[in-house]
């Protein structure tokens, strides 16, 4: 099971992954806790971990609820990132996204203001090659939207949750504080390019598509045809 719920005013792709009977993974819950503990609550499962594939505000503000949610009613989440990407969570979490937000801009402020709120500490950290906890997904270092942003990959699947790394079409935006945009076209190119091309892409927002198709098709990749 893989459904997608997106939430916020960014509409973020949130994802709901099965690990094992009635358990599932949490990966990039950004926003709108509520809808998605409700979510949880009709597909009848209970997560067992939130993964974030970074740590802008936009994929972590709905998880310390969701934690906390699952706590009273005696279930603990285990909490995973990059250790890269360790600033975007408390201690320093509130600081570091809101340096992230002002250097956007007044408008950025704002949104900072009505989307924040207290976020979890991690419990464990993702590292490149590495199975996530004792499911079927590997971690995927790509850096350059932030400089610990992963992608998540289960070959078994056939799957890619690729976070703000690779879209349909587009690829994660390399104008804010932390990114770079040589880093980014080397993640896509070196790694996530020479992943099996019918793997199927789930990214951080937007439309799903595969490998295949953003390797043929994406403006932003040397082999795109359009």
């Amino acid at each position: 099971m893989i459904e997608r719920i997106v939430v916020g005013s960014l509409y973020t792709n949130t994802y709901v992954v099965s690990t094992g009977k009635k358990e599932c993974m949490i990966i990039d819950p950004g926003a709108e806790a509520e809808t998605l503990l409700q979510r949880l609550e009709v597909l009848n499962v209970v997560p067992t971990s939130i993964v974030f594939t970074h740590g802008h505000l936009d994929n972590t503000s709905a998880a310390k609820a969701i934690i906390d949610h699952y706590e009273e009613r005696g279930h603990s989440i285990e909490v995973g990132i990059h250790r890269s990407d360790r600033p975007y969570l408390p201690p320093k979490g509130e600081e570091t996204n809101r340096q992230l937000f002002e250097a956007l801009g007044p408008v950025a402020v704002k949104a900072f203001e009505s989307m924040y709120s207290d976020l979890p500490k991690p419990t464990f950290f993702l590292k490149d090659g590495d199975a996530i906890l004792e499911t079927d997904l590997v971690a995927i270092h790509t850096p350059g939207h932030t400089q610990g942003s992963c992608c998540l990959f289960s070959e078994e699947r056939g799957v890619l949750f690729s976070g703000d790394t690779l879209f349909f079409k587009a690829i994660g935006r390399t104008d804010v504080l932390g990114a770079d945009r040589d880093k980014l076209l080397k993640s896509i190119e070196k790694t996530l390019f020479e992943l099996p091309p019918e793997t199927r892409l789930f990214p951080g927002h937007g439309p799903n598509s595969t490998l295949e198709r953003e390797i043929a098709n994406n403006d932003y990749t040397p082999n795109a045809q359009i």
